[in-house]
Protein backbone atom coordinates (compact mmCIF):
# COMPACT_ATOMS: atom_id res chain seq x y z
CA UNK A 1 0.00 0.00 0.00
CA UNK A 2 1.66 3.30 -0.99
CA UNK A 3 1.87 6.10 1.44
CA UNK A 4 -0.51 8.39 -0.51
CA UNK A 5 -3.27 5.46 -0.14
CA UNK A 6 -2.62 5.43 3.90
CA UNK A 7 -2.55 9.09 3.96
CA UNK A 8 -6.07 9.49 1.95
CA UNK A 9 -7.76 6.85 4.08
CA UNK A 10 -6.90 8.42 7.07
CA UNK A 11 -7.38 11.29 6.13
CA UNK A 12 -9.04 13.60 8.66
CA UNK A 13 -12.54 15.40 8.07
CA UNK A 14 -13.52 18.49 8.82
CA UNK A 15 -15.92 18.22 12.19
CA UNK A 16 -14.71 15.28 13.95
CA UNK A 17 -16.81 13.07 15.61
CA UNK A 18 -16.08 12.58 19.06
CA UNK A 19 -18.43 10.17 21.33
CA UNK A 20 -18.77 9.51 25.33
CA UNK A 21 -19.75 5.97 25.55
CA UNK A 22 -21.20 4.46 28.52
CA UNK A 23 -18.97 1.11 29.75
CA UNK A 24 -21.68 -1.09 28.90
CA UNK A 25 -21.98 -0.01 25.36
CA UNK A 26 -18.11 -0.07 25.20
CA UNK A 27 -18.04 -3.29 26.16
CA UNK A 28 -20.54 -4.32 23.60
CA UNK A 29 -18.86 -2.56 20.57
CA UNK A 30 -15.71 -3.89 21.84
CA UNK A 31 -17.25 -7.82 21.88
CA UNK A 32 -18.77 -7.85 18.52
CA UNK A 33 -15.64 -5.32 16.58
CA UNK A 34 -13.40 -8.40 18.30
CA UNK A 35 -15.91 -10.77 16.39
CA UNK A 36 -15.17 -9.13 12.87
CA UNK A 37 -11.83 -8.08 13.13
CA UNK A 38 -11.97 -4.94 13.08
CA UNK A 39 -10.76 -1.62 14.94
CA UNK A 40 -13.42 0.55 17.19
CA UNK A 41 -13.33 3.55 14.33
CA UNK A 42 -14.12 0.97 11.71
CA UNK A 43 -16.54 -0.76 13.34
CA UNK A 44 -18.71 2.21 14.41
CA UNK A 45 -17.83 3.95 11.01
CA UNK A 46 -19.04 1.25 9.28
CA UNK A 47 -22.62 1.11 11.63
CA UNK A 48 -23.07 5.12 11.57
CA UNK A 49 -23.11 4.45 7.80
CA UNK A 50 -25.13 2.04 7.18
CA UNK A 51 -27.92 3.56 9.41
CA UNK A 52 -26.96 7.00 7.11
CA UNK A 53 -27.66 5.30 4.21
CA UNK A 54 -30.72 3.32 5.61
CA UNK A 55 -32.45 6.92 6.87
CA UNK A 56 -31.66 8.91 3.65
CA UNK A 57 -33.18 6.00 1.46
CA UNK A 58 -36.21 5.80 3.61
CA UNK A 59 -36.65 9.70 2.90
CA UNK A 60 -36.35 10.00 -0.56
CA UNK A 61 -38.37 12.96 -2.66
CA UNK A 62 -40.32 12.74 -5.39
CA UNK A 63 -41.09 15.99 -7.44
CA UNK A 64 -43.11 14.96 -10.42
CA UNK A 65 -45.19 17.42 -12.07
CA UNK A 66 -48.93 16.00 -12.85
CA UNK A 67 -48.18 13.82 -15.87
CA UNK A 68 -45.12 12.48 -14.67
CA UNK A 69 -46.48 11.53 -11.45
CA UNK A 70 -49.50 10.02 -13.30
CA UNK A 71 -46.89 7.85 -15.35
CA UNK A 72 -45.53 6.82 -12.09
CA UNK A 73 -48.46 6.16 -10.89
CA UNK A 74 -49.42 4.26 -14.14
CA UNK A 75 -45.88 2.39 -13.92
CA UNK A 76 -46.52 1.22 -10.22
CA UNK A 77 -50.04 0.07 -10.66
CA UNK A 78 -49.14 -1.87 -13.85
CA UNK A 79 -48.78 -5.84 -13.64
CA UNK A 80 -45.82 -6.91 -13.84
CA UNK A 81 -44.45 -8.82 -16.99
CA UNK A 82 -43.92 -12.60 -17.17
CA UNK A 83 -40.27 -13.69 -15.51
CA UNK A 84 -40.79 -17.80 -16.36
CA UNK A 85 -37.16 -17.84 -14.97
CA UNK A 86 -37.51 -16.09 -11.96
CA UNK A 87 -41.07 -18.00 -11.23
CA UNK A 88 -39.16 -21.59 -11.94
CA UNK A 89 -36.85 -20.32 -9.17
CA UNK A 90 -39.17 -19.12 -6.84
CA UNK A 91 -41.24 -22.46 -7.29
CA UNK A 92 -38.26 -24.47 -6.40
CA UNK A 93 -37.84 -26.30 -2.96
CA UNK A 94 -35.45 -24.54 -0.63
CA UNK A 95 -32.35 -26.59 0.07
CA UNK A 96 -32.52 -26.46 3.32
CA UNK A 97 -36.27 -28.37 3.05
CA UNK A 98 -35.18 -31.01 1.45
Amino acid sequence: MSKQTVNTRRKRLPGNINLRVKPHARALIDRARAVVDKTVTEFVLDAACREAEDVLLDRRLFNLDATKYQAFVAALDAPTPSHPELNALLSRKPLWEH
